[in-house]
């Protein structure tokens, strides 16, 4: 088991395999709802995940191993997979393809 924090809230993780979902209010980690107060809109993660899907803005700190798919901005390390966001994404480096609705700044690629 591996930790994760979102929104300063620590959440225990099946480490880089883990799915999480923050949408509608509501979050999820490999399927298990995760109260983490009302601000679901602005989502910062420090860890590594795997899959992430959020509605809103959101900030990573550490890698995502598989794709990410954002309502809003996107912010992050290195991605495994491929990045579809609302608006401006920024990242280390980007494995797959980036669909974004804002400027898109890559570090390596």
């Amino acid at each position: 088991m591996s930790y994760i924090k979102v929104n300063g809230i620590e959440i225990k993780t099946d480490g880089v395999n883990s799915s999480i979902i923050i949408q509608n209010g509501h979050v999820s980690v490999n399927g298990n709802h995760i109260d983490i107060g009302k601000d679901t809109q602005n989502i910062k993660i420090e860890g590594d995940v795997g899959q992430l899907k959020v509605t809103g803005r959101v900030e990573v700190t550490g890698e995502v191993k598989g794709n990410v798919d954002a309502g809003g901005s996107v912010t992050c390390g290195n991605v495994g997979g491929n990045v579809d966001a609302g608006g401006s994404v920024t990242a280390d480096n980007i494995e797959g393809d980036i669909d974004a609705g804002g400027s898109v700044s890559i570090k390596r690629r």
